[in-house]
């Protein structure tokens, strides 16, 4: 293997935030801010940008041509403009692209932003929707920017579709209830489990200036129901949900490391040692709800390449949109919760707070800060849909001495797709449940209670309570139950 060009090693040396909490404010407002922090974190490399890419928004208005319209106010000319694709993996995606195009020559240097301004969004219009369309609201006469990126298709089933089992909010819980079955805990047990993995989260949310509830919780703070903490889904209490109520805004800035050393800023650059992605079935054909073949993929096949375990990692920030994110997450790369070095440098995304597909960026650029301060190694994994495709990154204090790797893991991820189970969208008889949750109300009540079961004949069904057993399904778990189901969707009984 030749040795990699010195001088064309890429760099992320410029990292800027933007919050804010009393005024309104746009997408574009928070990615203007953040990218002039960027700028001002690495001065005398503004010029050199030849590539905006801009994460998509999408909960909060962002318009069709983000970043031409951020190039404009920020006086870039002559530069590549362009959009993600959805997913919160696309932050991590396009730094590992950046920093491939920047190894390979084809690229000098580029600028990675993303925001949501839901708060803003809200406050102005309080019967806006969360998911109001992200092309909404721009500069209307501007044309459709090139979208790059993984694509979402697949992430859901025809079965899950036709059962209505498409909210983030449901689906992740079921994951989490066989994670509790597997440990042999009970919806309140599991709830509690979660109450002491997630309250050092807290802690870190409340040193991070950027983070929107800067408050430490204790574990009962965060698992005890209560009228301002409800239950969402079993397992989950509201404050074990991404908050995605906020003005939050990001940017990076990576190039060469003979652009950074003309610029003067070596000293303050961290490296990009790898990335890799993999993509997960769709949920009901998984054949272990409380597992991610793909994120161990890609995480072998990072720490494989640079010849690393997770104890050679300093710095450590798991995607954290829901409880059994993380969870799975820490497992597939041999990490203990209770690990001591933390599962997360940004806060996670219930407390420091969720910004649609942008919260990587943010744990990028935190774990960019700690590794100027110290330190050998860094690692971020982003996901995207229902711990469904996920970016992972490896960065470093020093340069590579093999050069940055952008890691083929398509034979790993054909493996996956040929362990899918086969799903049906309708079912008579008989199956036993390996996943399910109670989905309540704000009221209370029980709204439903869907479940991922396996039929007799060794298929998958998505299934929806009939509606005579709700009430009883309270603070239950079916997981491990046999359940009668018919029709098309599948509805069962007990």
């Amino acid at each position: 293997m030749s040795r990699p060009h010195a001088a064309r090693t890429p760099v992320l040396v410029g990292v800027g935030q933007s919050i804010e909490r009393d005024r309104l404010v746009t997408v574009l407002d928070l990615t203007e801010r953040a990218a002039r922090a960027a700028f001002d974190d690495a001065p005398r490399l503004a010029d050199r940008i030849e590539r905006v890419t801009t994460v998509s928004a999408i909960f909060s208005p962002g318009g069709n041509a983000p970043s031409t319209e951020l190039a404009s106010r920020l006086g870039l000319r002559d530069v590549h403009c362009e959009v993600t694709t959805a997913g919160g993996n696309t932050p991590q995606w396009a730094v590992t692209r950046a920093a491939a195009d920047i190894a390979a020559g084809s690229l000098g240097a580029t600028l990675i932003v993303g925001a949501e301004a839901t708060r803003s969004m809200r406050a102005a219009d309080p019967g806006a929707s969360f998911m109001g369309g992200s092309r909404a609201g721009g500069t209307a006469s501007q044309e459709p920017e090139p979208v790059v990126g993984p694509s979402m298709s697949g992430v859901l089933s025809k079965a899950e579709v036709e059962a209505g089992f498409v909210r983030p909010a449901d689906v992740y819980p079921v994951f989490d209830s066989a994670l509790a079955a597997s440990a042999n805990r009970s919806p309140v047990q599991q709830r509690e489990h979660i109450g002491r993995l997630e309250a050092p989260f807290t802690r870190v949310a409340a040193a991070n200036p950027f983070a929107w509830f800067r408050e430490e919780l204790t574990p009962s703070d965060i698992s005890e129901v209560s009228a301002s903490n409800r239950l969402t889904a079993e397992p989950y209490t509201k404050r074990m949900n991404a908050f995605p109520n906020v003005d939050q805004g990001s940017a990076l800035l990576l190039t060469s490391l003979e652009l950074a050393r003309e610029a003067g800023l070596v000293d303050q650059c961290v490296f990009p040692w790898a990335g890799a992605t993999n993509t997960d079935v769709a949920p009901a054909a998984r054949r272990d709800l409380g597992d991610s073949p793909a994120i161990r993929a890609a995480a072998d096949a990072l720490f494989g390449a640079l010849g690393m375990g997770i104890d050679e990692i300093d710095w450590i920030d798991l995607y954290s949109c829901f409880p059994s994110a993380f969870q799975v997450g820490a497992d597939a790369i041999g990490l203990a919760t209770d690990d001591e070095r933390g599962l997360t440098v940004t806060g996670g995304m219930p407390f420091f707070g969720g910004p649609g597909n942008n919260y990587s960026s943010h744990a990028i650029a935190s774990v960019a800060l700690r590794l100027r301060e110290s330190g050998r190694f860094g690692y971020v994994a982003a996901n995207g849909g229902f711990l469904s495709k996920h970016s992972l990154g490896v960065y470093g204090g020093e340069p590579p001495p093999d050069g940055f790797r952008s890691l083929d893991t398509s034979q790993e991820q054909a493996k996956i797709q040929a362990s899918a189970f086969p799903v049906s969208t309708k079912a008579s008889g008989q199956a036993i449940v390996v996943g399910g949750t109670v989905v309540y109300g704000r009221d209370g009540s029980v709204e439903s209670a869907p479940v991922i079961a396996t039929l007799d004949d060794g298929s998958r069904i998505v299934a929806k309570a009939e509606p005579a057993i709700l009430s009883s399904l309270a603070e239950q778990s079916v997981v491990g139950s046999r359940i009668s189901v018919t029709g098309s969707p599948p509805m069962y009984k007990l």
